[in-house]
């Protein structure tokens, strides 16, 4: 492999002739050289050797082949959290912060908690961090999401008790004041899915393989069964989602049916109260 950085640059010289965003360049150069954001200008002047020039350019290359930066570096923060992810999970995005804050907001004291398709964790993760007094169950069906986001628990001190599931399947009988979910919801097709960091990440955290819409209305339709009288039933969804979304919930025995939107001015959550 051809080295894109040559031995000898100063990080001063080679933050002056990024390669790739510098926000994402930044990463990568402190990761591969073990060093903090601080640390890229107080040693500014610092001459890479062949060995970290080597390293470097490594990691700047896969960055270039398309390869998400939290992948490379195996870490991603959300809601202030430090989590561990890999290509088994869906990256943690902030825009999904917006449903932990909306959760915090509905959970009462010593509330039950549902986090359906936990991936990475980072939203049951978020929520006992912040609620140690709540009960959060995170249910997936893929073992390997598991294994990440149990780690991520250990690594953030939270407790939270993980399920192996498809969907209600482990719960049985349970009930929780709240439920919420990230579900796959991009429709089979959508050009999103071959664009970007998408084209890397498990596909079936991200589409439904259908219309999108499938595992919502399996959270919809299952949720009563598990829900406290007056309790939320709280999902995150797609840009063009909300009408849709709501219309489901409407259609069962929710209340108070809304959306709220993201930093972005999207409506990113749709949720209702059980009646």
């Amino acid at each position: 492999m051809t080295m894109l950085v040559a031995p000898g640059i100063t990080l001063m010289a080679l933050q002056r002739a990024p390669l790739l965003d510098p926000v994402d360049q930044r990463i990568l150069l402190c990761h591969a050289l073990g060093i903090s954001r601080t640390g890229l200008i107080t040693q500014s002047d610092r001459a890479l050797t062949e060995d970290e020039a080597a390293r470097v350019s490594a990691l700047l290359q896969r960055r270039l082949g398309g390869e998400p930066v939290a992948y490379i570096v195996g870490r991603r923060e959300f809601y202030g959290l430090d989590f561990s992810v890999g290509p088994g999970v869906l990256i943690p995005r902030p825009e999904t912060e917006l449903l932990v804050e909306l959760a915090l907001e509905r959970l009462p004291p010593r509330g039950r908690v549902l986090d359906m398709g936990t991936g990475s964790g980072a939203i049951a993760v978020a929520i006992a961090h912040a609620r140690p007094d709540a009960q959060v169950t995170a249910l997936d069906v893929s073992p390997d999401a598991l294994a990440i986001a149990r780690r991520n628990a250990e690594l953030n001190g939270a407790k939270v008790r993980f399920l192996h599931s498809d969907w209600f399947t482990a719960i049985a009988g349970e009930g929780f004041d709240l439920i919420v979910s990230n579900p796959p919801y991009i429709a089979a097709g959508d050009r999103h899915l071959a664009e970007g960091d998408l084209r890397f990440e498990p596909a079936g955290a991200l589409t439904d393989h259908a219309d999108g819409l499938s595992a919502l209305r399996t959270i919809v339709a299952g949720a009563p069964a598990h829900l406290a009288p007056g309790g939320w039933l709280l999902m995150e969804h797609g840009y063009d989602q909300s009408a849709a979304v709501q219309a489901l919930l409407s259609s069962r025995s929710y209340t108070e049916v809304q959306s709220w939107h993201d930093l972005a001015g999207i409506a990113r959550v749709t949720g209702g109260r059980l009646s």
